[in-house]
């Protein structure tokens, strides 16, 4: 049990651009790990693997959507993923191929650093293997899309998280 202030777990999510997907999925995460009691052990961030969006907010269409279903992304700015993040980092969340192999390369072959990386999808049965679209370029359904996938990913991840702070 966590008796400092510092957390138990840190779990990342990580996109291309991070004002779509990642950002998301750390909205989603947040009010999962509270709604559990977990906010406090379990530290949530996102980033993205381009540096095109550093500083910039969510996209508004992420925004919308996210609120539509009760998450708040606006407080959240977009950041760079370095390799210190796959140190710092229990879990380093891709949500698609692209972003797994820039992950993988910025370990640069550490075991260590290679077991905290996964892509999302895996985290779910129905979604196994399977990539996060990117809603960017589509139309607002796309985004309504992205947030079934990633709610049902992060239930899993939730429980990945719970069984091993368990066992801790």
């Amino acid at each position: 049990m966590n008796v400092g202030n510092e957390p138990e777990m840190r779990v990342l999510f990580v996109c291309l651009g991070n004002i779509c997907r990642s950002p998301t999925a750390e909205g989603i995460m947040r009010q999962r790990l509270d709604a559990v009691g977990l906010a406090g052990r379990v530290a949530v961030d996102s980033a993205g693997t381009g540096p095109w969006h550093v500083g910039d907010p969510p996209d508004r269409r992420a925004v919308a959507a996210a609120a539509g279903r009760g998450y708040d992304l606006s407080p959240l700015r977009g950041r760079q993923v370095s390799p210190v993040d796959l140190v710092d980092f229990d879990y380093v969340i891709a949500m698609d191929e692209n972003n797994l192999v820039d992950l993988r390369s910025m370990a640069d072959g550490r075991c260590e650093l290679l077991d905290r990386i996964a892509l999302l999808g895996d985290f779910s049965a129905r979604h196994r293997g399977q990539p996060v679209g990117d809603p960017y370029y589509g139309g607002t359904n796309g985004f309504d899309r992205v947030l079934d996938m990633i709610e049902t990913c992060i239930d899993g991840l939730v429980v990945d998280i719970t069984e091993r702070l368990d066992r801790a």
